[in-house]
């Protein structure tokens, strides 16, 4: 890793900079998803979860950033937790589930605060690892939540209802960040990002295994 690291070294500029540009480009992936619930009314077939849990890990995120001293995480995820809450309450205006969804964003909510609060009583010596697992467990989960439909998607042999356009841009993003973790020297990025672009891999290759629509509804729609 250590000469990986000394190699891209000199780029660590360049890179940081194109990470933090595909990663806000990533982070504008939530507009399709509200594009989505604005053409249909409703937020039906629609989850808040990437929305929700992209909104805890960019405010976790900002914590870690300033644990770290690294000013590129801390931009890219301050711009982050602002456009997650955008698209929550974009999300929540339109949904029929109102109550439900107040009480996953209060407990979304309680979750972000313990575990900040978390980080102000952890021996600084120690912070930097264990908070970073705690986001890398909260990381892995998010991405890995559209597989919990993988069920499904064999037995309809559609991918119709996964999000294609965060799945790919998140693989590209997770790539952008697993190289610029080898330039921090910082495993837990490396080690993140190397699952994260793994998970992401096997999602896009359901895309290529499975049509977006099942076979009955495309040919009604010709």
């Amino acid at each position: 890793m250590d000469a990986l690291a000394n190699v891209l070294q000199p780029y660590k500029v360049i890179v940081g900079q194109v990470t933090t540009l595909v990663t806000v480009i990533q982070m504008l992936s939530g507009t399709f998803l509200c594009w989505d619930i604005y053409n249909q009314g409703s937020t039906r077939g629609v989850a808040i979860t990437p929305l929700l849990g992209g909104l805890v890990l960019n405010i976790l995120n900002v914590k870690y950033g300033y644990i770290i001293r690294d000013d590129p995480s801390i931009q890219v995820s301050l711009l982050g937790t602002f456009l997650h809450l955008i698209y929550s309450v974009f999300y929540f205006q339109y949904t029929n589930e109102k109550m439900k969804v107040w009480m996953q964003f209060g407990l979304c909510s309680i979750l972000s605060t313990v575990l900040i609060g978390y980080t102000q009583i952890e021996d600084p010596g120690l912070v930097e690892d264990r908070f970073g697992w705690i986001i890398t467990v909260i990381f892995l989960t998010l991405i890995a939540s559209p597989l919990s439909g993988l069920k499904t998607v064999i037995k309809n042999q559609s991918t119709e209802g996964m999000p294609f356009p965060i799945i790919l841009s998140g693989a590209i993003v997770s790539f952008a960040w697993l190289v610029y973790g080898f330039i921090l020297r910082n495993d837990l990025i490396v080690i993140q990002n190397i699952v994260a672009l793994l998970l992401s891999s096997v999602q896009l290759l359901l895309f290529v295994i499975y049509p977006s629509k099942p076979k009955g509804k495309a040919k009604k729609t010709n």
